[in-house]
Order: structure tokens, then C-alpha cells, then sequence
């Protein structure tokens, strides 16, 4: 047991961790990173890393219940719990211990990984320094390395203000990915993973008295067959996180999509289990989906030849009122999203 007391901007209170070393005592779960993200089906059809169940049960045998919502929206417990242990541990001075500096949060698309990396900075007083994947890509192989470098250096020079920060990259796979077969290994690829290996190694190599920042990365694939950095996801480095939101988080998300609607509980639920291939972007999509019917009645009420008038007035923007939304209309509406995905896929397969 290694009891640790934080105090001052980062917390109010005492908690104990419990440090716990899982090793690896098959050569092939040594040396293969597939073995990170061996799946298994629960009931709910989402698929969840078996690394991460025994993690979920760990935390409930530990009877460390917080706090898992921030402005009224639901975050996964076992997605607080990794992040803020994370980023906890890289604050500390633990001895004969090696915290990997980079979290590797992967999962399905539409799964909301972005929006609960926000609430849980937003609920640690954290304000992460961002690198969009767009940003990874340049005509000058250069420049992406000397982006990290600044951004690194720059949430470094936060810390050493007295205030928690990280540095926060999401949707990699959009920039410096590679899914084999489908997009081309670059050089500028090849140069994001060497500097992140390359902080990863010496976390203060650009000033000695830069402090340790720690690195949140998302993404869409599976690490271990979208990226080429194999080195970079082993043990010690990179810690990875299959992200797969059980039937419980999904529901939590849905009330958190439609709290303003007032739709009831047991409502939820049953949109919810209604859908259970779908991703929580789905449910948001149809969240907008339903506000169509009132944008249609403000059109007719000011005619198609009068919007522009409308939409540039003095006033601003013009405003709907909220619909009622009912069970059978968020279920109807759903269905016909449903149908407009199969049609995609459909079209996609005939083209």
C-alpha cells in the first residue's frame, strides 16, 4: 500500500493507491501488442478489452466511488478512473517506479472519446494543450515535430506556473496513422512517431528544468494494426486503453443528450436498448435530428425568399422552441437514421 496525500490545485483531499504490477508471464503477451486488444462479447453487444473488465472490477472491489458527472453530462467510470490516473501518476514522485508518460485511448468511431477526455480535464481544472490531427500533416516534413516540440514545451511551462496541464492528441490516426493497405507510411509519419518516442525517453530533454508533461493521444483503430510505431506502444511507454462503452454508459450519455427534453428515465433506456449496435453519436445525431420538424415551421412561417433577411437581422440568429420529444418519436426517427446507414452501405457496396 502506498499511501500519498495531494493537496493545493490539484486536490483536497487524501486518498490511498494501491500500485498494482501486472506482468506479462506469456512470451507472446510479452512481445505481441495484439494482445492488448483481445475482445470478448457481453451482453450488451459492445466489445471491451479484457484488460480493462479486470479493471472495472478492481475499482469496485477498491470502493472508490467519485463524482462521474460534469455539467450535468455522464462520464464512464472506467474511463475517469485511467485518465485521472494517469495524469495523476505522472505528477508524482514515485520511487523505482516507471509511469509512461503517453495514454492511448482507442475504440470505435462515434464513441465519444473526445467529449469524455473534455469533461474529465474540465473536472480536474485542467486546460489541455491541444494538437489536432490536421496539424500532423505538412509540405514541410519539419514542421509537425517542431509543432510538438513547441506545444510540449509550452503545457511544461504551464506546470511550471503551478497549474496541471498535459498535451492532448486527438483522432491521431487521422494524421499520423497508418492504416496498412489504405494509406502510405510518409516521412513525416515517420517523424511524429521518432519525437514522440524521443519524449517518451527523456520527457525533459528540451530544458533541464522542463517538468514532465504527461501525453493523452485518441484514436480510432486498434493501435497494434493502424500504427507503425511499434516501440512506442510497448510496456513502460505507452499505456493503452481500449475504449468500448458498456450498455450502462451509453445509457448515461443518452441523459446527458437529451436532459433539457425532460424524456423520461425508463424512456431513455428503451431508445437506448432499441439500438444497441449503435455508437453515442447516433443518439446525438438524432438528438438534432428531431429538431428538424420546428426549423421546417420557422421556414414556412417566413418563407424560403425571406431566410437571408432572417438570418442576417440585427437581432441574431433567430431561435426555435424545444420540441416535446416522446419515446415513439425519437424511436421513428432513429429507424429512419437506421435506414439512411444501410442505404450508404448498400450504395458503397453496389459502387
Amino acid at each position: 500500500m502506498l499511501k500519498i496525500t495531494t493537496a493545493g490545485h490539484f486536490c483536497h483531499f487524501e486518498t490511498e493507491l494501491k500500485v498494482v504490477f501486472n506482468l506479462c508471464s506469456s512470451p507472446m503477451q510479452a512481445n505481441s501488442p495484439n494482445s492488448y486488444f483481445t475482445h470478448q462479447k457481453v451482453s450488451s453487444g459492445s466489445s471491451k478489452a479484457v484488460t480493462e473488465i479486470n479493471e472495472e472490477k478492481r475499482t469496485d472491489e477498491d470502493g472508490c466511488n467519485l463524482d462521474n458527472s460534469m455539467h450535468g453530462f455522464y462520464i464512464a467510470p472506467a474511463f475517469m478512473d485511467k485518465l485521472v490516473l494517469h495524469i495523476t501518476k505522472n505528477f508524482m514522485a514515485v520511487p523505482n517506479i516507471r509511469v509512461p508518460l503517453i495514454l492511448g485511448i482507442w475504440g470505435g468511431k462515434g464513441q465519444g472519446k473526445f467529449f469524455q477526455c473534455e469533461l474529465v480535464f474540465a473536472k480536474m481544472g485542467i486546460k489541455p494543450i491541444m494538437i489536432r490531427a490536421g496539424e500532423l500533416e505538412s509540405g514541410n516534413t519539419g514542421e509537425p515535430t517542431k509543432l510538438i516540440r513547441q506545444r510540449y514545451c509550452e503545457a511544461a511551462n504551464i506546470i511550471k506556473k503551478g497549474k496541471m496541464c498535459c498535451l492532448f492528441i486527438y483522432d491521431v490516426d487521422a494524421g499520423a496513422g497508418r492504416l496498412s493497405g489504405i494509406t502510405q507510411y510518409t516521412v513525416t509519419n515517420k517523424r511524429v512517431n521518432d519525437i514522440l518516442m524521443n519524449i517518451v525517453q527523456l520527457p525533459g530533454m528540451y530544458s533541464k528544468e522542463n517538468p514532465r508533461v504527461p501525453i493523452i493521444v485518441t484514436g480510432d483503430h486498434d493501435v497494434s494494426t493502424s500504427y507503425a510505431y511499434d516501440p512506442l506502444i510497448r510496456d513502460g511507454r505507452m499505456e493503452n486503453f481500449h475504449w468500448a462503452p458498456t450498455n450502462e454508459d451509453r445509457i448515461g450519455a443518452c441523459e446527458g443528450i437529451f436532459r433539457a427534453y425532460n424524456v423520461p428515465d425508463q424512456d431513455i433506456v428503451k431508445l437506448v436498448n432499441n439500438f444497441p449496435n449503435q455508437s453515442i453519436h447516433f443518439f446525438d445525431a438524432l438528438h438534432a435530428h428531431v429538431l428538424d420538424d420546428e426549423v421546417r415551421k420557422l421556414i414556412c412561417s417566413v418563407g424560403v425568399e425571406n431566410i437571408e433577411k432572417l438570418v442576417n437581422s440585427k437581432e441574431g440568429p433567430p431561435t426555435c422552441e424545444l420540441p416535446k420529444m416522446t419515446l415513439q418519436m425519437l424511436l421513428e426517427r432513429g429507424t429512419c437514421l437506421c435506414r439512411n446507414q444501410r442505404m450508404r452501405r448498400e450504395s458503397s457496396i453496389a459502387s
